[in-house]
């Protein structure tokens, strides 16, 4: 897949990114008025499972730059064989193929 590091690097920067707003969000403080607090805190736990998503996405695109500078992204982790490319478009942190996820 040309400019595979290329992409996981920019997947990687994006996701940090977002990962860094969300966090960011959750630091703001809350409202005097109990009403907003309420709304303030039920967007929290949003914000908590947002934040715990991108950190796991996070960790799947360093492993798959680790994968891809040893040679071994592309390749199922089960059979050995090729990951398609339409695949690894779609999922980059794929560590299977379509034959073997199925």
């Amino acid at each position: 897949m040309p400019n595979t590091q290329q992409h996981l690097q920019q997947l990687q920067q994006q996701l940090s990114q977002r990962l860094q707003a969300v966090q960011a969000d959750l630091a703001k403080t809350y409202s005097a008025n109990s009403v907003e607090q309420a709304q303030q805190r039920e967007n929290d736990e949003v914000l908590q499972q947002l934040s715990h998503q991108l950190h796991a996405e996070l960790q799947q695109a360093e492993l798959a730059l680790k994968r891809q500078a040893a040679g071994q992204y592309g390749i199922c982790q089960q059979c050995g064989g090729e990951i398609a490319s339409a695949r690894l478009q779609l999922l980059p942190f794929a560590l299977t193929c379509v034959k073997c996820a199925g």
